[in-house]
């Protein structure tokens, strides 16, 4: 499987690394729901959830309920955008910029993509870090972002590589096992049960 430089990159990097470029992701968007990340408590926090030790680690512990509390949200107005367009984050991510409605200029066009695909990385992107952080709440998303990209591309794009990453991590399943997705998918499911 050939995959495009970005997600290539996404597939290297050490799980702290990339814990680390998800809370910097969503920097601002935590700091507007009231937390403020240093660089150096990312990394911590980064690191922490890499050893899986954010228990032992009484400092990034602290901050992960409240970062858990606002990505949720955000992820859950992500999916609101979606819905304005009467859209599920799977359809949404199925439906060709050129389907979609409402828009009759440029300018339109323009802004009704940057509205969808920002909606759709935040979901993506903002699952995958709660993965991480042990919440599996919106872990269906980045099964939805998987499935997606192996249908309509044959590979993993970033977003799907890094929900893949922050699945494999938590469920603790092979990512070089022939039926890795079935098992992710089961795992998910059980998951949502509990």
């Amino acid at each position: 499987m050939t995959l495009p430089d970005r997600a290539s990159n996404a597939e290297k990097w050490d799980f702290d690394k990339l814990v680390t470029i998800l809370l910097r992701q969503f920097k601002r968007l935590l700091a507007e729901r009231g937390v403020k990340l240093t660089d150096a408590e990312t990394q911590q926090i980064g690191e922490s959830v890499a050893q899986r030790a954010v228990a032992q680690r009484i400092d990034a512990g602290e901050q992960i309920p409240a970062i858990r509390a606002a990505m949720v949200e955000i992820v859950a107005e992500s999916v609101q955008v979606l819905g304005q367009w009467n859209l599920t984050f799977a359809q949404s991510l199925a439906t060709p910029m050129t389907e979609m409605p409402g828009w009759e200029t440029t300018a339109d066009f323009l802004e009704l993509a940057n509205e969808k695909v920002n909606a759709e990385v935040r979901v993506s992107a903002g699952s995958s870090l709660l993965v991480a952080l042990g919440d599996v709440r919106y872990a269906h998303f980045l099964v939805e972002a998987i499935e997606h990209d192996l249908e309509a591309l044959g590979q993993l794009d970033v977003d799907a590589i890094i929900g893949r990453r922050a699945l494999l991590f938590a469920s603790g399943i092979d990512g070089d096992a022939p039926d890795w997705v079935e098992q992710v998918r089961a795992w998910v499911e059980s998951a949502a049960k509990d």
